[in-house]
C-alpha cells in the first residue's frame, strides 16, 4: 500500500559533508570486538504493513537528507573523511520478522553485534519483530559513527507522520523533552554554581569493578538489561529527573565497587548535552551531542559511609548530594565547549592525512584510557515525539541504548514515555557477565528509590 500524503519539497543538501570531529574519532577508534552501535528498540501494541512503512521511511529519508548517506571512498592520504548524500537508498533498510520463539531476544543482540556498514546508505538497520500477542517492535540499530540516537528518532517520528497519513504531529511536550515538574510548590531554583561546580579534578577516577564470576569468565562484544520503572519526579527543591539519574547513577558505581573492596571514588560520569530542537523537522541529523563529565569525589567524602555503608543510602545524605549536583549540572550545561574538547578538534584539523591522524587518534585514546569517566549516562527525558503510526499505534516503551567499551564497560541511557523510565543498562562483557549487570540495575532502583523526595513513591 502506498502513501498518498502529498510531498513536500525536499531540503537542498550538498552531496559531499566533511567529516565533523566526533565522526571522524569514531571512525579512528572502531573495534570490530565492541561494536560502535546504538540500540533503539520500539514497542508498539499493533501490525505494521511492510510496504506502507518502506514508502513511509523512503519519504522521511527525502526529508532528512543527511539520514541517508554513506561514506565516500577515501585512501589514507586525503586530509578529510567525506559523507557522500545519496539520491536513493543503496539497501533496503526494513527487514520483517514473524514471530517465534527467541526471535526478538535475537534481533536485540543483533543490535549489539551486527553494525551496519558506513559503504551503504542508510547506515540504519530497522527489523520489524511481530510479537506473539499481535504488537510488533520496530528493532533499530544504527551506526554511532553516522549518527546518534536523537536523530534517528526524530527520523522515525517523520516516518510515524508520514505513515499515519495525516497532518505533522504535534510534539508530546513542550521544553525539549524535560520531564515535568511534580505538583504541589513550586520548584526552587537550582543554587547558584560554586566557581568550580561540576569540573572534575586531577585525581584518577574510579572503575567499575568487573564481575564474571557468574558465566566463569570475561566474554566478548556487549550485553543489554532493560528495566521498566515508574517516571521519578521533579523534587520540590528543584532537582530534577536527569540531577536524581546522576546521583543514582554514582551511587550505583560506589556502593558497587565497596561491594567488590575496590575503591569507592571519585566517580566520574560522562553526560552527553544535545541542546538541538528535537521537536523541529530541520533538527540537525548527525552527532549532535557534546560530551561533558560530572565529577563526584571530595564534596562526598564525609558522607560517604551513610551513602554507601549501610542496606540503603541515607535520605539526608542523598538530598545533600542532589543538592551539590544540582549546582554541577547547571554550571555544566552553561558552558560551550567543542563536542570533544581541544584535543578532537586538533586531531581532526586536515594539517595530516587521515591514515596519520587515525594512528594519533588511537595512541592518545589508549594512553588516556586510565583518566576516562567511570561510566556513561545518556538521559534523553521524555519523548517529545508521538510516534502515531495509525493503526499500528503509539509505541508502550522506548529504549535506547549506547555502545560501551572498555575501559569504562558501563553506559546507561534513560528515556521516558507514557509515564514510564525506560532504562537500558549496556555493559561490557569483558567486565561484567549478565547475572552482574542484573544486580547494577537493582542498585540503579535503590538509587532512585533513595532520590525520591516522598519515601512512599512508587519510584
Amino acid at each position: 500500500m502506498t502513501v498518498t500524503q502529498p510531498a513536500r519539497p525536499a531540503p537542498a543538501a550538498p552531496d559531499r559533508v566533511p567529516f565533523p570531529t566526533v565522526d571522524e574519532v569514531s571512525l579512528h577508534c572502531t573495534d570490530p570486538v565492541e561494536p560502535e552501535t546504538v540500540h533503539i528498540e520500539l514497542h508498539f501494541p499493533g501490525r505494521f504493513e511492510p510496504e506502507r512503512l518502506r514508502t513511509a521511511l523512503a519519504e522521511a529519508s527525502r526529508r532528512h537528507p543527511r539520514f541517508q548517506q554513506r561514506k565516500a571512498a577515501s585512501r589514507w592520504w586525503h586530509r578529510r573523511y567525506q559523507w557522500q548524500v545519496t539520491a536513493e537508498a543503496d539497501v533496503d533498510p526494513v527487514t520483517f520478522l514473524p514471530a517465534g520463539p527467541g526471535v526478538l531476544e535475537a534481533a536485540r543482540e543483533r543490535t549489539m553485534t551486527d553494525c551496519p556498514p558506513l559503504d551503504a546508505a542508510p547506515p540504519v538497520r530497522i527489523e520489524a519483530v511481530e510479537t506473539g500477542d499481535g504488537g510488533t517492535v520496530l528493532m533499530t540499530t544504527v551506526n554511532h559513527t553516522a549518527m546518534d540516537g536523537p536523530s534517528c528518532l526524530r527520523v522515525l517520528a517523520t516516518v510515524a507522520e508520514v505513515y499515519a497519513g495525516g497532518e505533522p504531529q504535534r510534539t508530546a511536550a513542550a521544553g525539549g523533552g524535560k520531564s515535568p515538574a511534580r505538583t504541589g510548590p513550586k520548584a526552587a531554583a537550582a543554587p547558584p554554581p560554586a566557581a568550580d561546580a561540576g569540573r572534575p579534578g586531577p585525581a584518577r577516577p574510579a572503575r567499575i569493578a568487573g564481575d564474571t564470576s557468574s558465566s566463569g569468565s570475561p566474554g566478548t562484544g556487549n550485553g543489554l538489561l532493560l528495566l521498566d520503572l515508574p517516571a521519578p519526579r521533579r523534587t520540590s527543591y528543584g532537582a530534577t529527573v536527569n540531577d536524581q539519574l546522576l546521583v543514582a547513577t554514582c551511587l550505583t558505581a560506589a556502593r558497587w565497587n565497596r561491594a567488590h573492596g575496590t575503591r569507592t571514588g571519585p566517580v566520574r560520569i560522562t553526560m552527553p548535552v544535545d541542546n538541538r530542537a528535537r521537536e523541529s523537522a530541520e533538527m540537525l541529523i548527525g552527532n549532535g551531542t557534546r560530551l561533558t563529565e560530572v565529577g563526584f569525589g571530595p564534596e562526598e567524602r564525609a558522607d560517604a559511609e551513610a551513602l554507601t555503608g549501610g542496606e540503603a543510602p541515607d535520605r539526608a545524605a542523598v538530598e545533600r548530594l542532589l543538592r551539590a549536583t544540582m549546582a554541577r549540572t547547571h554550571a555544566l550545561k552553561s558552558e560551550p565547549s567543542h563536542p570533544l574538547g581541544l584535543y578532537g578538534v586538533l586531531l581532526t584539523a586536515p594539517v595530516l592525512p587521515v591514515g596519520v591522524r587515525g594512528v594519533l587518534a588511537r595512541t592518545l585514546r589508549s594512553a588516556a584510557a586510565p583518566l576516562m569517566s567511570t561510566t556513561l549516562l545518556s538521559n534523553l527525558g521524555r519523548i517529545v515525539y508521538p510516534l502515531d503510526f495509525g493503526a499500528a499505534g503509539r509505541p508502550t516503551a522506548v529504549w535506547v541504548s549506547a555502545p560501551s567499551r572498555m575501559p569504562r564497560g558501563l553506559a546507561i541511557t534513560a528515556a521516558s514515555t507514557a509515564g514510564r523510565l525506560h532504562l537500558a543498562v549496556r555493559y561490557s562483557r569483558a567486565l561484567l557477565d549478565h547475572a552482574a549487570a542484573v544486580r547494577i540495575g537493582e542498585l540503579m532502583q535503590q538509587g532512585l528509590a533513595a532520590c525520591a523526595e516522598d519515601p512512599g513513591d512508587p519510584a
